[in-house]
């Protein structure tokens, strides 16, 4: 009798301390949800459904522990960066073709930027976004399209920030909802504006998170590759042989051109004087016309000046009034 009883207590007490056991372990969110799980398993088994099921129960966790499970492999997030320089014979058609490769890849054109210089030399550089699986891929191919002068690739192992991210996320969400319960039972109108203040900020909080992982997800889901093109450079022109010099057609060719460019360049000059000379005519006619025959009349209405007789010479006759007359022209004696 003595014996069943204390079998009895040893049953009670094995199931008491199972059920502690997995009160605890179940009470720690921290260890994760695969012990969550097997302290759930322990506790259904150390149910019993009679006494010899319970003991049975704990003599099998006592022998037997269960083997810790494999944590899930975590996925690596890396953000991959590359930038080509390469010399082709025609920039517009390898600028053609590294769009057909992105589009192929399933990728697109992020920028683009083409200049001309002055030689007509053309030269361009192109942004593109590829995924991340058709990233060496890619690369090959533009490499391909000409001479490479130059190439360098970059690869970012960002899965600890990613993670932290979305951990900051998850705690975030879940503040957010503890302080719409508090506002949901405040009653106080100072309470709900205090719990709309930091809900508010929380919110901003959470987005920010938010916008921080969709830059990942894009920075790690496709790759970034600068593509720069430029043109060969030309040959300096061949200088002339001595067959090509200037000969007599050349001569008179370029005597031609040089008269030509003279008379070009006096008509142009005469063209610029022909306002002036057009006024320096009208000047002139006013002047033969007008002035100059009034200046010849008042000239012919004043006396001249009286001759000075020489010595032994008579003056002048002068008549009555003063006025000097002619001399008397003597008469020649008829034969």
């Amino acid at each position: 009798m003595r014996s069943a009883r204390t079998t009895a207590r040893t049953r009670a007490a094995a199931g008491g301390v199972l059920l502690t056991a997995a009160l605890v372990l179940t009470g720690c969110g921290a260890n994760g949800t695969d012990t969550g799980a097997a302290d759930k398993r322990d506790l259904s088994a150390a149910k019993p459904a009679d006494a010899r099921g319970a003991a049975d129960g704990y003599a099998g966790a006592e022998k037997a522990p269960s083997a810790p499970s494999k944590a899930p492999a975590r996925q690596q997030h890396v953000i991959r960066t590359a930038s080509l320089s390469v010399e082709v014979a025609d920039v517009t058609k390898a600028l053609a073709a590294a769009r057909t490769v992105t589009a192929g890849a399933g990728g697109h054109v992020e920028n683009e930027e083409t200049e001309r210089a002055d030689d007509g030399d053309v030269a361009s550089r192109i942004v593109l976004r590829v995924p991340q699986e058709r990233y060496d891929a890619v690369l090959t191919e533009l490499a391909g399209t000409g001479k490479l002068l130059s190439r360098k690739a970059d690869a970012k192992d960002v899965t600890g920030e990613v993670v932290d991210v979305e951990s900051r996320i998850a705690t975030q969400r879940a503040s957010v909802a503890r302080v719409r319960a508090l506002m949901d039972r405040a009653e106080r109108l100072t309470d709900v504006v205090t719990l709309e203040g930091e809900l508010s900020r929380r919110q901003a909080d959470l987005e920010a998170l938010l916008a921080q992982r969709s830059s990942l997800r894009d920075r790690t889901s496709l790759a970034t590759i600068t593509l720069q093109l430029s043109e060969k450079e030309r040959e300096p022109r061949a200088k002339e042989s001595e067959e090509g010099r200037p000969g007599f057609l050349d001569a008179l060719s370029g005597g031609w051109n040089a008269l030509v460019g003279v008379v070009t360049w006096v008509v142009i000059v005469l063209a610029a004087l022909a306002p002036w000379l057009a006024v320096a005519l009208i000047v002139f006619l006013v002047w033969h016309r007008l002035i100059r025959p009034r200046a010849a009349r008042r000239a012919g209405g004043t006396p001249g000046p009286v001759p000075v007789p020489r010595p032994g010479e008579s003056g002048p006759e002068r008549n009555a009034a003063g006025a000097v007359t002619s001399p008397a022209t003597p008469e020649t004696p008829e034969k």
